[in-house]
This record gives C-alpha cells, sequence and structure tokens, in this order.
C-alpha cells in the first residue's frame, strides 16, 4: 500500500516533500528549513487534477491539510489560522494566559517575533498535551532568527534564536505529531546555529527542470491559450526557459495574452533575459554573442579545443567535456572576446559573473547561492569570470570575519560537482593565472588551461589586422593598408589594433570620406602610442607558459624553454613589481 500525506499518496509529492514527509516519520526531526525557491507556485496532484498553488496554501492544506491545527506566522503579516475553528481555539488558550500572567493579548495580537514565538510555546505545550496534531509554518524566517553573530544580535533576535533552538530539540515536539517549518528563500540568511542544530533538517525547494516546466505550462496553456502568430509550442516555451519559476512562466504567457503579442523565440529570449537578470539582483549579466570562434583571428589550436568541446556539447556527450577553463595570456590577446565566441558556436547561453560581494553580513554568500541556484537551473550554460584572481578570492578569511573563506568553499564545492560536468562551463579570465588559487584550478574543476599570446608570425597578424576590420564594421579602400600596417604596426596586440582602427575612422569621418584609406591608417599610426609595460608584459606572458596544460598551445619559443629558467624568471619579475 502506498503511504499517503493528508490523503495524498507520497509518490505524487514533489521530491522536497516527500523527503520532508520521510524525515518527519522517522520520528528524529520535527523542524524543518525550506528553502530556495519558496515564492513560486508548486504542483498539488488532487488525483483527478492537478492545480498549482503558493507555497503556504501547499503546506497548510497538502501537506498539513488533515491536522487539527494548522497555523502560520511570518513578521509583517502575524499570526494567520487555517480556518476560523483554529482561531477561536488559539483566542481561548490566549485569554487563559491573560488571566495568568496578568496580559491583555487577546484584546489584540502582537506581532514581534520574541512574544509570538513565547506565546506560540505555551500554546504549543498545552495542546501537545491534548492530543492535538498541529503545523506551524513561519515565513521570511530570516528576518526572525537572521545571520549574524550571536554577540552582535538584538535582545529580540537572540530570545527568537533560543526558542527555535529549543523547540528543535524537544522531545515532546518530536513524540508528538508537531511540524514547523522555517521558510526562507536564502539558507545563508539564517543564523548558522539554527541552521547546524541537529534537530533541524533543510531541504531545498529547486527550480522546476525542462519536465517540470512543460507540466505547467501545458496546465496553463488549456486556460490561457497563446496569441495568434506565436511560434512557440509548449516543448520549446519548457525548453527555452530554463532558470525561470513557474510564476514567472505564467506572467510571461499572461503578458503576451494581455497584450495580444505573438510569443515568438525572439520576443521570449528578450523577455527571459530581463527576468533572469532581474531575478539575479543584477548579479549576473549576459552575454548577447554575435560571433562564432570564425570570428577569432589566430589562436588556432585554442580555437581547435573549443571547437571540439562544442562538438561534444551539440551532441549531448557532456562525460567527455571539461568541468572549467581558464583562460590565460597577456592584456589585449582576446580573452574575454574568445570565450563569448564560444558561446556563440555551441548556441548555449553565457552569462558574466558580476560582483556579488557586499559589505553587509551575510549578504555575500546569500547572493551568491542565489547565483548558483539559477546557474544549475539554466544549464547548460558557459558562465565567464572576468579578472578571475580578483573576483573569486581564497581561503584568506583575515579581516572579513571569514566571508572569503566561506565563499571560496561554495564556489569550490560548486565547480567540483560532477553531476554538472558539461552543464555548467566555467571559464575563469586572468592575465595572473598564478594569483588563482590551486583549488579552483585543479582537475575535476577549471581542467583545461588555454594560454592566449600575441601573434607571433605575420600571417597571424595578417588574419588578426582582418578580423579586427571586420569587427569594427571598417571599410578600408586601398590594398596598400594592410602591407602598411604589417610594416609599421605589425606588434601591436588586438586590443591595440582595435583602438588604432577606432581612430582611423574617426579621422575618415571627420573629414566625410565613406572609407577608411591607406592615408587614414597611416595617420593614426603615426600619432598611436601604445601602452609599455615590457615587465607585466612579459610576467604575464611567461606565467600563461607555465600555467598551460597542453603543449600544442605554446608558440614555438615558449615549447620548449627550461621551466626552472620560467619559474626563476617569474620570480625575478614578480619581486620587481612589487
Amino acid at each position: 500500500m502506498t503511504p499517503t500525506v493528508n490523503n495524498t499518496a507520497l509518490d505524487t509529492l514533489p521530491e522536497w516533500a516527500r523527503r520532508l514527509s520521510q524525515k518527519y516519520y522517522s520520528r528524529t526531526i520535527a523542524m524543518f528549513i525550506l528553502h530556495g525557491n519558496v515564492h513560486d507556485l508548486v504542483p498539488w496532484n488532487r488525483g483527478d487534477r492537478t492545480e498549482y498553488v503558493p507555497l503556504p496554501r501547499f503546506l497548510n492544506e497538502a501537506l498539513f491539510g488533515r491536522r487539527d491545527l494548522v497555523f502560520s506566522y511570518d513578521r509583517g503579516g502575524g499570526l494567520a489560522f487555517s480556518n476560523n475553528d483554529v482561531q477561536a481555539d488559539f483566542q481561548r488558550a490566549l485569554s487563559g494566559y491573560d488571566a495568568f500572567h496578568g496580559t491583555k493579548y487577546s484584546q489584540g495580537l502582537p506581532r514581534n517575533p520574541d512574544t509570538v514565538l513565547t506565546l506560540l510555546e505555551s500554546y504549543l505545550r498545552l495542546r501537545v498535551q491534548d492530543g492535538k496534531k498541529m503545523a506551524l509554518s513561519i515565513g521570511f524566517a530570516e528576518t526572525i532568527v537572521p545571520g549574524s553573530d550571536a554577540s552582535s544580535m538584538g535582545s529580540e533576535d537572540r530570545n527568537c534564536l533560543v526558542i527555535l533552538k529549543r523547540w528543535a530539540q524537544n522531545q515532546m515536539f518530536l513524540r508528538s505529531d508537531v511540524t514547523i517549518c522555517l521558510v526562507t528563500e536564502s539558507l545563508a540568511g539564517l543564523n548558522s546555529g539554527l541552521v547546524q542544530n541537529p534537530g533541524v533538517s533543510a531541504l531545498e525547494i529547486p527550480l522546476p527542470d525542462e519536465q517540470e516546466r512543460q507540466d505547467f505550462i501545458r496546465w496553463q496553456l488549456e486556460s490561457t491559450p497563446l496569441p495568434p502568430g506565436s511560434d512557440v509550442t509548449a516543448e520549446t516555451l519548457a525548453k527555452l526557459g530554463a532558470g525561470l519559476k513557474r510564476v514567472q512562466l505564467q506572467n510571461l504567457i499572461a503578458h503576451a495574452c494581455e497584450n495580444r503579442q505573438p510569443l515568438t523565440v525572439a520576443f521570449l529570449t528578450r523577455l527571459k533575459k530581463e527576468l533572469l537578470e532581474a531575478e539575479s539582483g543584477g548579479l549576473l549579466e549576459f552575454v548577447q554573442s554575435r560571433y562564432d570562434l570564425s570570428m577569432v583571428a589566430g589562436h588556432e589550436p585554442a580555437k581547435k579545443k573549443l571547437r571540439d568541446a562544442a562538438a561534444g556539447l551539440r551532441a549531448g556527450r557532456f562525460d567527455i567535456l571539461p568541468m572549467g577553463y581558464v583562460i590565460c595570456g597577456p592584456v589585449g590577446t582576446g580573452k574575454t572576446f574568445l570565450t563569448t565566441c564560444f558561446a556563440g558556436e555551441v548556441g548555449i547561453p553565457a552569462v558574466m559573473l558580476k560582483n556579488f560581494r557586499s559589505m553587509w553580513q551575510g549578504v555575500t554568500e546569500a547572493n551568491l547561492e542565489r547565483v548558483l541556484t539559477l546557474l544549475k537551473a539554466m544549464s547548460p550554460i558557459a558562465v565567464v569570470v572576468d579578472e578571475a584572481d580578483a573576483q573569486l578570492g581564497n581561503r584568506s578569511s583575515f579581516g572579513d570575519s571569514g566571508v572569503s573563506n566561506r565563499v571560496f568553499a561554495q564556489i569550490a564545492q560548486f565547480m567540483g560537482n560532477t553531476e554538472l560536468r558539461g552543464k555548467v562551463i566555467w571559464f575563469l579570465l586572468t592575465c595572473r593565472p598564478d594569483l588563482l588559487p590551486v583549488d579552483l584550478k585543479r582537475q575535476g574543476r577549471a581542467e583545461e588551461h588555454i594560454a592566449l599570446f600575441y601573434p607571433h608570425t605575420g600571417e597571424e597578424r595578417l588574419a588578426m589586422f582582418r578580423a579586427m576590420l571586420k569587427k569594427t564594421g571598417t571599410h578600408v579602400s586601398s590594398e596598400d593598408a594592410e602591407r602598411f600596417y604589417l610594416e609599421q604596426a605589425g606588434t601591436l596586440s588586438g586590443a591595440d589594433t582595435e583602438a588604432l582602427l577606432v581612430r582611423a575612422r574617426m579621422k575618415s569621418a571627420l573629414e566625410g570620406d565613406l572609407s577608411v584609406d591607406a592615408e587614414d591608417l597611416k595617420a593614426a599610426i603615426a600619432d598611436f602610442i601604445p601602452p609599455s609595460y615590457p615587465t607585466e608584459i612579459e610576467l604575464q606572458n611567461l606565467v600563461a607558459v607555465l600555467e598551460c596544460t597542453s603543449k600544442s598551445l605554446l608558440p614555438e619559443q615558449y615549447r620548449d624553454m627550461d621551466r626552472g629558467e620560467i619559474l626563476r624568471r617569474v620570480g625575478e619579475l614578480t619581486a620587481f613589481s612589487r
């Protein structure tokens, strides 16, 4: 016989709800923390039909609907009860509390957390003795027991923390039919002393996967058909909606219907970008790539490696792909451009990880938790981290209350999750790979280390010049321009060449010409003084050589260099740069 929860078969419940039920029936856990996608709709299988309801209703009616007493609390709304009978019973108990303690709470329910929790504790103990089955859910729990050090907490927060810890270890609650659910979007926002309590179980509510999105979209389209002219099916919408909540998909469909806007792939892509960037709190920036790897000049061995990875990704062979890449090399070698071209080559979304650090305690970890949850739901996806040596930090926790240590541990754990191989591909871009922590660039995390260098041969320099002409949209009217560039400016980096062409285009535009001629280019070259950092460039070249994991990526001049000599020279340059 299939186990049931309030007449709902366990195998029809969402995975997180099944785990909650199983842990509860073990009689070892009475307090649960629900975190993650807690502000979304939840599927409720009612036998002959499925409904999608908000989480509070799902808890009160689907999971705990057969309990004798069901109530909820949050700091803004105060206490709420599942029905009038429960409220009347609580009022009677509150009148007895007032008579005994000389208070007047029955004349108006309080909202401040420590008073409410004290009253609830008295009520729970009273009704447990009567053999009542009870369930309590506390919304926005991070506002009740915020994730800060006990020494910096106010007296109210400390009282709440003590009460909840006491409930988690209450043997009377464990033996009786009492369940307490704390609901929070981010686990990092809760006090760690409560999260790590052995009497508490944290359960993540994940973003819906593709099949779950498809089931919801079909359900939604039954009552809200898409406008005429829409070119997406439920399957397409589910696939392109990776990373979106059900409520966001519902709003997206409603927006199209209310405005009679046909839901096309282009329209959906634009709306999804806006929704996900808003959902990430501005911590992720979508990279819209109009290019593929054919736009990259030179770097042929590097492009071959990435094309092989793209072929594996298109074939669905995630098992043969690296967990991530370290893209290193001197400034101006096109590290960011190469990465965005890879995303365009394979057709997967690419996001730039922006600064997620905050000056407020607990916010940094909460920001990162939100970002990593989104990345997991949006797979396959490429994650670009520019200036990774500065952005990702290290194990040092000096002077920041351990924030760097915790952030580093979160990132390292996520990057090392082999279940995400080929699904979340990391690109760590840096000019100084020697400053990246070994834990992030070892095998099993950012496995492939691709080194990029300035063009060395005339053919490579000419290919780069033509690519920059194409990228900047520059039209050169004279065939002498290429020859003149190789003679006068062939040692410039890609970034320098792009800056040079912009200057030439400005001169041409000011003179009213439709295209750049050799004279414009000559004038720009004659006036252009590229920044010169010979020591830094040499250091960046040598550390890239040391970091590279494939001999075929190295230019001839570096391929057979003695590594001991390189290390010695790197030490000298590092000491000099300080």
